[in-house]
């Protein structure tokens, strides 16, 4: 039955590319068109085989001129190239609503540029010149001119004068009135808002450090800082625990404290703390009940092996099978046996002898 549907597929998806065959890491399943129909038509059922159409050439391969010995499509890096570089020209008018978001353009094409190897000297002066203008002397980038600062579209345009490279790009940047604005925007709970005035979230917290540390800016606060008066005296001071508490109980990242977590945040909080300090330091493990019981029932099953001596006899009577368990005794024992732990049963997870003794007493009880 298996062969008759597979050759139903192949049939109506034509003969396989060229490489095809060593795509073999997608299911054959999702390389042809659904086997099962339902005759009722709806707009859902027509956006899905539209979808299904349109993504089955890239799937089996038909859509790539261009493969790899290992039947993968080769990245077209000129086509790339050329696309990011038409958004670093003159851009249509649709864009105009986007024009606080230029410093983002700016960072996502160079960094594309770099990506795929291309020289960004090209781009130095032009970048120079036009995040000049967009330095607010109270300290920060803003997205254009007369906008005011964000930590978001700062941090976009120093990796972006990072990308390009140079003295003359560093020196755009007026290090003193950073500072004096990234103390203004350190709060009394630690954290850090995205402007003056503005929103605090995770975002702050991992472009604050971004810029602090590619900056080497002082890490001491100024008596005008929101947050001296609560006692801070460093930029980075309370920043950590103020990032740990945006974990939530799922254990994702949330924006804030006390709110939904989310992937995007996760980033922003490991990255925050990777750079106040490394990483197996300032990311902390607790050892929990939880972790201790299964890596020790994980030692015993390295330390001693299982055997299953008898099948039950009858199939009604639930986990009557006979185990029977032996030390590792094959190689050179690598530990101590005073490490030794005891053993556990590997369908109970609870000691052999006590698995014995719960069933037998039970066992030798008439009704409930």
């Amino acid at each position: 039955m298996a062969a008759s549907v597979e050759q139903q597929q192949q049939q109506q998806a034509g003969p396989a590319a060229p490489g095809a065959q060593q795509g073999a890491s997608i299911p054959s399943l999702f390389m042809f068109p659904p086997m099962i129909r339902d005759a009722l038509e709806t707009d859902s059922s027509n956006v899905q085989d539209d979808t299904v159409d349109e993504v089955l050439p890239f799937l089996t391969g038909k859509e790539h001129s261009q493969l790899n010995a290992h039947g993968i499509p080769r990245l077209d890096k000129e086509r790339h190239v050329r696309f990011v570089k038409k958004q670093l020209g003159v851009l249509p008018s649709m864009y105009v609503g986007a024009d606080p978001s230029r410093p983002w353009i700016f960072y996502w094409c160079l960094n594309a540029l770099s990506l795929l190897g291309e020289d960004l000297e090209p781009y130095r002066a032009r970048l120079i010149e036009t995040v000049r203008p967009i330095q607010n002397k109270t300290g920060g980038f803003g997205g254009g001119f007369g906008q005011s600062s964000h930590l978001a579209t700062t941090y976009a345009i120093v990796l972006s004068l990072a990308l390009v490279g140079g003295d003359e790009a560093f020196e755009v940047v007026d290090r003193r009135s950073m500072w004096k604005w990234l103390c203004q925007l350190k709060q009394e709970d630690g954290g850090f808002q995205m402007a003056v005035g503005g929103e605090e979230d995770v975002r702050g917290a991992y472009c604050a450090s971004v810029v602090i540390s590619l900056l080497k800016l002082p890490l001491d606060l100024s008596s005008d800082s929101p947050a001296y008066a609560a006692g801070h005296t460093s930029l980075l001071s309370g920043l950590g625990e103020w990032v740990r508490l945006c974990q939530t109980y799922e254990g994702g990242v949330s924006a804030n404290h006390g709110v939904e977590a989310h992937g995007a945040y996760a980033f922003c909080a490991l990255g925050c703390l990777s750079i106040i300090d490394s990483p197996h330091r300032s990311i902390r493990r607790y050892s929990d009940a939880y972790h201790t019981c299964y890596v020790l029932s994980g030692l015993s099953s390295a330390q001693n092996k299982w055997r299953l001596v008898a099948s039950r006899a009858d199939e009604t009577l639930l986990g009557d099978d006979l185990w029977e368990v032996l030390p590792h005794t094959k190689g050179e024992q690598i530990f101590d046996e005073d490490d030794r732990i005891g053993t556990i049963h590997p369908v109970y997870a609870i000691p052999q002898h006590r698995v014995d003794a719960i069933r037998s007493y039970f066992s030798s009880k008439e009704g409930f």
